[in-house]
């Protein structure tokens, strides 16, 4: 199935990008240059790739910055302008939109070329990706700006960086109700168990419980929220995706969570917490199947928060 981290966050279509006009055609370094806004924070205008591109992942570091590399698993904030090796106009931008990408280094949530070609820079580099068709968008292309087997070509600015931690690490809180799955309470960033209680009719409305109660920012409707989760559905206690399993945070904007339950139980908690959330169909998928997911679930989350961006 669709990861569910793609269900609930409404899609980020290929963004509608002003024409740039012809930049002409000039390559160095085996990478287009920039014909205006070189300098990092400003929105850069890309030349049109000459020649024949390269057939592997190339970076060019254009500027270097003084703060720590990335590294697998941290959350990366970006801006960055997408063109086409030789097209004249980009395809996506995030420069001139008032708040950058957020991406988890490693966690396969981007094309392969942004993994491999982030990991290790430095925060406050601008930098040049030049991306081969397999680790990009291959031979599907994407959309009708970015034709099969297309060679990509970023500039991209790493604007912060942000360690995630591998766990909530709150304090314990009672799990007195029995009507109500239990949470486990470990804390080495290993899989968290959930329990749904048998013969038990699960509750009308939206739980959001603490079960460890952390100390850091309470979350805000227009945060971008780093958590690990594991989700089942009540009706058979069974994970439908658990992001603990394979040791990856994901980021979600809380502007654009299409799960009406997760946003509400979201808002108000504190980072550094693992929530217990149960979620009735009118506020999670409704009347309509997601992959392995029914109609009519109600849905149950083990929700750690890990930072906000």
């Amino acid at each position: 199935m669709r990861r569910l981290a793609g269900l609930l966050v409404v899609p980020l279509l290929l963004l509608s990008t002003a024409a740039c006009g012809d930049s002409g055609s000039d390559t160095k370094n085996g990478a287009p240059s920039i014909t205006k806004g070189a300098k990092f924070g400003e929105t850069p205008t890309l030349s049109k790739g000459s020649g024949t591109p390269p057939k592997e992942l190339k970076v060019v570091t254009l500027s270097e910055g003084d703060g720590p590399a990335l590294k697998k698993g941290d959350v990366a904030q970006v801006n960055y302008l997408g063109q086409v090796w030789d097209g004249k106009e980009p395809f996506d931008q995030s420069f001139g939109k008032g708040k950058p990408f957020d991406v988890t280094i490693g966690a396969g949530q981007v094309i392969k070329g942004w993994d491999q070609g982030l990991e290790g820079k430095k925060v406050g580099s601008r930098l040049e990706l030049v991306i081969p068709p397999d680790l990009g968008y291959g031979e599907q292309g994407s959309g009708d700006k970015i034709k099969p087997n297309a060679t990509l070509v970023f500039v991209v600015d790493i604007v912060k960086g942000t360690s995630i931690p591998a766990s909530a690490t709150g304090k314990e809180v009672a799990q007195e109700n029995k009507d109500l799955p239990k949470v486990a309470t470990n804390t080495d960033g290993k899989e968290v168990a959930v329990t749904v209680p048998k013969d038990v009719t699960p509750p009308a409305k939206l739980v959001s419980n603490y079960v460890l109660e952390g100390d850091g920012a309470v979350v805000k409707d227009t945060d971008n929220v780093v958590v690990k989760f594991n989700g089942k559905t009540w009706k058979d206690d069974k994970t439908f995706e658990s992001t603990y399993a394979t040791d990856q945070s994901v980021t979600w904007p809380m502007e654009q969570l299409s799960v009406k339950g997760l946003k509400e139980g979201l808002v108000g908690k504190k980072v550094g917490s693992r929530v217990l959330l149960v979620i009735p169909p009118d506020m999670g998928f409704g009347d309509k199947e997601q992959g392995t997911i029914p109609a009519n679930s109600t849905l149950v989350f083990s929700l750690d928060i890990l930072a906000v961006m």
